[in-house]
Formats: structure tokens, C-alpha cells, sequence
């Protein structure tokens, strides 16, 4: 079994693909109805509020931070906090995730999210430039990620045409990561409401190609573009949807620092 089957297959059955969903499509459909050109809105704020927007979402969907449930707090208040702001079509489609199931794991300053030993990180574009995304404009936490070695036995060779790709980041072991650690990439257009949301293994590109070793399309259950998709089985293409969420019952989370409002 390919490692990009492996991961996905995993991801999917546990519930955190339909957690990442629920969260993408909440998020931007909240920064759509909140985006005014009108009103002086560009880019840059089109951006952060997209980023800001889903990275709230994934800890409400997988109750971390200010979401989890402390000892000894009111479970109706908990429920108001989890439900603040959010669409009564985000509440019924929330998905019911086990408590612990996903928990915060940053990485310097990037927001990060692991599941048992995977780590995902956030990255955004323009839509259509998922393809080519540049890793080395990216942050140098980004960077770092995508420096990782190709685990992938169908895919993987001795020498990349990047910097002896795999060779390089086995040989620099101060490179490598505590954790495996992946790329949720997303865009959204404004104009067109055109949206893409994708999950795989960051590649970097400093001398252009490819910018994955793989990625998932988790909007669609056709196959991502470039040949990347090794399975034939259909994906799932929406979160699950109840009546109500339950209160998820979670351990004190440690404090962390506040980190930077920026996908990048």
C-alpha cells in the first residue's frame, strides 16, 4: 500500500478528512459573506480572515484551545462557546468526533494539528496555484516541512531533480521532524467563489516542478491533478451531519503562545 493510500485511508475512517471539511466549508463560506470589495476589502484581509476563520473551525471540530471542556465547567456554556457564530447549517453538519481524537501540536509559530503521529500544518494560494505553490517563498517552518524525504515506496528515487530531493534531508538529520508532518492547502476566489482543499506531502520546489510528492482532493472524489492519486476507491465528499453536537470531554490543554496570524 502507497504511503499517500495509507495516510488518506486512515485520516478518512477516523474522521479527521470529514473534521478538515466541515471546517474549510465553514470557514469560507463565513468569509464570503463577510468579504466587500465595496467596502474597501482586499486581498490581504480576504486572506487573514480565511485563515483566521479555519483555523478556528479545526479547533472547534476537534475541541482544542479555548474549546476544550475544563474540569468543572458548565457543559451548556461549553455547548454556547462551540456554537458562537457558527450557521445553523454549521451546527446540524457539525461532525461528531471522539473526545482526544485530533489535538494542537504547532510548529514554531505555524498552527498544527496532530493525529496520533501526523502533524498538519495550514498553507494557502490562489486558486489554481496548488500545483506550483512556491515552498521556498513559504516561512522557513514551511520550508522545513517540505524539506522532509519522500517516504513513499511507489514514488520515492535516490536522486530528486530538487537538491538530490530525499538524499539531502537524510543526510542533514538536524532537518528532520519530531513528527511526520503534512500540508492542508487551500484557496478560496472571492469573485467566483471557486474553492480547493487538499491534504498531502509538501515537496520543495526551489528549482520549480512539482510542489507535492502528493496530495489528496478532498472536495472531489476524482482524482487530484498530476497523476497524484495512487488509490481508485471514491472518497468521501462531506463531512457527516447530526441534529446536535455533543460536548467533547477533554483534558486541560497547556497554555501556548499566541501564534501569528498568517497561513504562510
Amino acid at each position: 500500500m502507497s504511503t499517500q493510500r495509507e495516510v488518506i485511508e486512515d485520516l478518512e475512517a477516523c474522521g479527521v478528512l470529514a473534521g478538515v471539511r466541515w471546517a474549510y466549508q465553514s470557514a469560507t463560506t463565513r468569509t464570503l459573506e463577510s468579504y466587500s470589495e465595496a467596502d474597501g476589502h482586499d486581498a490581504a484581509l480576504l486572506g487573514n480572515m480565511r485563515f483566521t476563520l479555519l483555523r478556528d473551525r479545526l479547533d472547534r471540530v476537534f475541541a482544542c484551545g479555548r474549546y476544550a471542556l475544563q474540569p468543572g465547567s458548565d457543559a451548556a456554556a461549553s455547548v454556547d462557546l462551540l456554537h458562537a457564530e457558527l450557521s445553523e447549517l454549521d451546527i446540524k453538519s457539525l461532525p461528531t468526533l471522539p473526545p482526544e481524537l485530533v489535538n494542537r501540536s504547532n510548529l514554531n509559530a505555524s498552527p498544527g494539528w496532530v493525529h496520533r503521529k501526523r502533524r498538519f500544518l495550514l498553507a494557502s494560494c490562489a486558486v489554481g496555484g496548488l500545483d506550483s505553490l512556491p515552498w521556498p517563498q513559504k516561512s522557513p517552518t514551511k520550508q522545513r516541512v517540505a524539506r522532509q524525504p519522500n517516504h513513499d515506496p511507489e514514488q520515492a528515487s535516490l536522486f530528486d531533480d530538487d537538491e538530490f530531493g530525499g538524499l539531502v534531508a537524510l543526510l542533514n538529520q538536524a532537518q528532520l521532524l519530531d513528527l511526520d508532518t503534512y500540508v492542508i492547502g487551500h484557496t478560496l476566489d472571492p469573485v467566483s467563489h471557486d474553492r480547493e482543499l487538499v491534504f498531502g506531502s509538501p515537496r520543495l520546489n526551489s528549482g520549480g516542478g512539482d510542489a507535492w510528492h502528493w496530495y489528496e482532493d478532498l472536495l472531489t472524489s476524482s482524482p487530484a491533478g498530476g497523476g497524484r492519486r495512487t488509490d481508485e476507491s471514491p472518497t468521501q465528499t462531506g463531512p457527516d451531519t447530526v441534529p446536535d453536537a455533543p460536548v467533547r470531554l477533554r483534558r486541560p490543554v497547556e497554555k501556548r503562545d499566541d501564534e501569528q496570524a498568517t497561513g504562510n
